[in-house]
């Protein structure tokens, strides 16, 4: 927390995530990025550094997918929960999030 509390100190808060970003990613991570909106200028920020560095993005999205989706390369992954309501989508991501870590557990541990 205080590495961001540090970038949003010494840069726009649209920053946050960017930041961090060119300093440690590295061509072939991924970026996850979760947002219900879309919109949020940091992610979308983050997305575009990300294609910089050579990441691929998975986003999970909300509603038409906002910028985020817009910004997406191809080889990015969105995942979009297409309906309205805000908790909903956060149920759709939660989700979403306890199948991604169920398939790593498989594909790292081979935990069924």
């Amino acid at each position: 927390m205080a590495s961001y509390t540090a970038i949003v100190a010494d840069a726009q808060y649209q920053e946050v995530y960017a930041k961090p970003l060119r300093a440690l990613g590295q061509e072939g991570d991924v970026l996850l990025v979760i947002s219900s909106s879309g919109n949020a200028a940091n992610l979308v920020q983050a997305i575009a550094t990300a294609h910089d560095r050579g990441l691929t993005v998975i986003a999970l999205t909300g509603r038409d997918g906002g910028e985020a989706a817009k910004r997406l390369a191809p080889g990015d992954i969105e995942l979009c929960a297409r309906v309205n309501s805000r908790s909903r989508i956060h149920e759709i991501h939660l989700l979403a999030l306890y199948c991604l870590c169920d398939l790593i557990d498989h594909k790292l541990f081979g935990i069924e």
